[in-house]
């Protein structure tokens, strides 16, 4: 177990590990894609840092973007329901869009994000992720590609973490102790 020099913080995932990692699935899904255009649809902000360097390690044609999503809780009757929405509409009709996610843990912002992008005419919709928390899903998603399967509880470095926490800008991730 190597330890982080970020207080608190244990490393679990290597950056050496995360390069090689990256450069398979820009294989993979270069080969996936051979002689199509895609759209890399990143996910703010847990993907930026995995979306760079996915790709860059992808030799197809592909055009990038990112969406935020953000959320409100509204009253319907006496239940709260949690609505979901997007920075900006995309002009995706016949197009490969690559969804890529930094961790996938519910699953549920993302399904809703993979059936709104079908139902507005995307050719097809795959999903990509650096680490995936199956243990915590909610839904019956399944990432095309994966990196890590994680389950630790909270994961920080390589782009991701929380927007009141430190951690985004290491090499590796990391979870707390």
């Amino acid at each position: 177990m190597n330890v982080s020099p970020h207080a608190g913080l244990r490393q679990v995932i290597s950056a050496d590990q995360i390069q090689k990692r990256v450069r398979e699935l820009g294989r993979q899904i270069s080969d996936d894609y051979r002689g199509q255009t895609v759209i890399a649809l990143g996910i703010l902000e847990n993907s930026f840092l995995f979306m760079a360097d996915l790709v860059r390690a992808i030799d197809v044609p592909i055009i990038c973007t990112f969406i935020k999503p953000t959320y409100k809780q509204t009253k319907q009757g006496e239940s709260a329901v949690l609505e979901i929405f997007f920075s900006h509409e995309l002009a995706i009709t016949g197009k490969h869009v690559l969804l890529i996610e930094g961790l996938v843990h519910s699953g549920v912002t993302t399904e809703f994000l993979m059936g709104d992008l079908r139902g507005r005419g995307a050719a097809s919709v795959k999903l990509v992720t650096l680490l995936d928390r199956q243990a915590a899903r909610r839904v019956p998603l399944q990432p095309d590609y994966f990196g890590f399967l994680v389950d630790d509880a909270f994961l920080c470095g390589y782009g991701l973490g929380s927007p009141e926490q430190t951690g985004r800008n290491l090499p590796y991730v990391a979870a707390t102790v």
